[in-house]
């Protein structure tokens, strides 16, 4: 059983909050949900939508046929009723016209009674949540004006439901780390907001400076200091702070960067996504020195590599990039939830305080001291890069890649971070595995092994150019022909993949 429930409406009416209701009912009964938001950048008005997903098995994707649409507005039905299934469902805002504010609450009530959910959990949820007559009303009067469609009984699942960016902040609480610095910039600020909320109660803080140089340089020196730090951007601010970067480069001192990537060159489409930020993460900054570079896919697995961003980083000295986007980011995933161990963040370095202490952005001999020699830059440069093989030995003990699908097959799709998610779902009835890579920079040896034992390789990516794939063939020396790009800011659909996916399968 699969659903997919498209509720859309100006920004401001309260769609979001129709999407939570419901989904957080599913959870509830054991059903599994995913919902996907899509929205301008405008505070009031325009078209905003959210699709719902609901499966009684795991899901992680969206599809372009819809089962049914809520509308709050008439643009909505204008925008999507093409893509409504002939069977599809219509909910329409005109028999609440006098609600008010409550207007998404009474929708929300319909909703749950198309789907054969019983009153008492619509009432009891909106009763903890509101507590007020008019919206208790409001639920109420949508119930009752729709009929059962389907019939959603109670399954055994315990699931929970988060978004990437809930789940990447737990995995900075889980690190002790003591600040976050971030300039707001879509679509990385909701962790901003999560964290801030959390701060009094996990004992650490979350600074807001003028501008991304500051707040770049700022997390240097509390680092310095012997801080755990994180910062956090989009691209544009990841540019400002490249200088930076490359002074953390020289000088060794620990940082944590959260890069959630969307749509460039300029400002782009600001509040959409994409992957085209992985060649920035990468090599942004000038000179050459050593970093890492992780991208996860789900919301587990961001809250489990940022606590190994800031394991790594502290260890070895070094730049940690965590990169995302704003599907992964914003979108709402259920899971199982499951225990989690983090590792423990040990400052073990020098810091001010304890001793003298020393970091300049100059190259410096064994004193510390700025110095031009030949010899000494030629030996700091290598010992730079030689970082590099420890840090390969280290990352053994994490999950580097990840294979889905049939284990055997020889059709391999490859890709990355946001795009996971579609591809499990693209591949779940063919004859093909999907190796996701985790960690971008250095890459795992396991990939060449992979792709070598495959007759057929695809990839899967959200840019325009296959940065992931550039990457490959520079390091392996393999050209990945069949490329699936999609670049127009908006995520893959996985029943659309899935033909893109079959097309290339019969070419070969």
């Amino acid at each position: 059983m699969r659903l997919n429930i498209l509720i859309g409406g100006e920004a401001g009416q309260g769609i979001n909050k129709i999407s939570e209701i419901v989904s957080e009912i599913l959870i509830d009964r054991g059903y599994y949900v995913f919902n996907y938001r899509d929205y301008p950048s405008l505070i009031r008005g325009g078209h905003n939508f959210n699709v719902l997903s609901i499966s009684d098995k795991p899901i992680f994707s969206t599809e372009s046929k819809l089962d049914g649409i809520v509308s709050m507005d008439r643009l909505t039905l204008i925008k999507h009723k093409k893509f409504l299934k002939k069977e599809g469902f219509i909910i329409e805002p005109g028999k609440f016209v006098n609600l008010g504010i409550n207007l998404n609450i009474a929708l929300a009530g319909a909703l749950i009674r198309i789907l054969g959910i019983e009153r008492n959990f619509l009432m009891k949820r909106v009763k903890d949540e509101f507590n007020n007559k008019k919206s208790l009303n409001a639920a109420e009067k949508g119930f009752e004006s729709e009929k059962f469609k389907y019939s959603l009984k109670k399954l055994k699942n315990k699931l929970i439901l988060k978004n990437g960016s809930e789940s990447l902040s737990l995995g900075f609480i889980d690190s002790k780390a003591d600040l976050y610095f971030a300039y707001p910039m879509t679509p990385a600020t909701p962790v901003m907001h999560f964290l801030a909320e959390k701060q009094l109660e996990n004992d650490f803080m979350v600074f807001q400076p003028e501008n991304e140089i500051a707040v770049v340089n700022a997390a240097l020196g509390a680092s310095f200091s012997g801080a755990r730090v994180m910062v956090g951007t989009s691209g544009g601010g990841y540019d400002l702070m490249t200088e930076t970067l490359s002074m953390q480069g020289m000088t060794e001192i620990p940082l944590v960067v959260y890069l959630a990537s969307r749509p460039g060159p300029g400002t782009g489409v600001p509040t959409y996504t994409s992957q085209g930020d992985l060649d920035i993460a990468l090599r942004g900054g000038h000179g050459e020195f050593p970093r890492i570079v992780i991208a996860p896919g789900t919301p587990l697995q961001a809250r489990q590599k940022i606590n190994e961003a800031f394991y790594l980083s502290e260890k070895f000295g070094i730049l940690s990039v965590v990169l995302s986007d704003k599907h992964l980011g914003e979108s709402d995933f259920s899971f199982f939830p499951e225990k989690i161990n983090p590792l423990k963040i040990k400052v073990k370095r020098k810091v001010p305080g304890e001793a003298i202490v020393k970091a300049i952005s100059y190259e410096s001999n064994s004193l510390n001291a700025t110095t031009e020699d030949a010899k000494v830059t030629k030996e700091n440069a290598d010992k730079r890069l030689l970082k590099y093989e420890s840090i390969k030995k280290e990352i053994e003990k994490f999950e580097s890649i990840k294979i889905y699908g049939k284990k055997n097959s020889k059709n391999l799709i490859i890709g990355w971070g946001s795009t996971t998610g579609a591809i499990i779902d693209a591949i779940s009835n063919l004859d093909a595995k999907f190796l996701q890579i985790l960690y971008l920079k250095p890459l795992s040896n396991e990939i060449r092994t992979e792709m070598q034992k495959a007759k057929n390789l695809i990839l899967v990516e959200n840019n325009l150019t296959g940065q992931l794939g550039r990457i490959i063939r520079e390091k392996t020396g393999i050209k990945i022909k069949n490329r699936i790009l999609k670049y127009d800011g908006r995520p893959f659909e996985s029943d659309l993949l899935k033909k893109e996916i079959e097309k290339c399968l019969k070419k070969n």
